[in-house]
């Protein structure tokens, strides 16, 4: 190695400048997400300052059954993309939520909303978007109701491909 020159990652240009963790909040609309989203603002302030914050949440694939029985068997198309719509902005208005606490602390975050299953959304985002550390709040089931709902905080610590931090809100 020469001397002066480190073996860290570079940006890829030659100028020895490093690149910017990326970190993952992926909220909900529970207040166990919103508070792991504050702690990370208040604790994680060197780690932030040096990364790129992405806010991510999971618009869940709706099951449309109720339609189709509220309305005897046809649910009308425009029902159906209304109710679409309803959940695409519902996503905005939290990330939107979210930006407004980040800006508190003067952090500009990126945000991005999927549709999917929970589980595998959040932990498709973490490979996809290169995030090196993925936070998350703990809704602090007990075993049994994790059992029977599951958990999206210990799927993600079994399956995402970075470290995860689960936040617990006080009791």
């Amino acid at each position: 190695m020469e001397e002066g020159r480190s073996s860290s990652s570079t940006d890829g240009n030659g100028l020895g400048e490093k690149k910017k963790k990326k970190v993952m909040v992926a909220i909900d609309e529970s207040e166990c997400s919103h508070y792991a989203l504050e702690w990370a603002l208040q604790n994680l302030v060197d780690t932030l300052a040096n990364s790129d914050l992405c806010i991510f949440t999971v618009q869940p694939i709706a099951d449309y059954s109720y339609l189709y029985a509220s309305s005897f068997g046809a649910a009308p198309a425009d029902l159906i993309k209304s109710f679409q719509e309803n959940q695409q902005k519902f996503s905005l208005a939290l990330l939107e939520k979210a930006n407004g606490i980040c800006s508190k602390y003067g952090i500009v975050a990126e945000t991005v909303t999927e549709v999917g299953n929970p589980n595998e959304a959040i932990c498709e985002a973490v490979e996809k978007l290169n995030i090196q550390l993925l936070v998350l709040g703990s809704h602090s089931r007990g075993a049994l109701k994790r059992a029977l709902l599951g958990s999206v905080s210990n799927y993600c610590a079994h399956n995402a491909k970075c470290p995860v931090l689960v936040v617990k809100r006080p009791a």
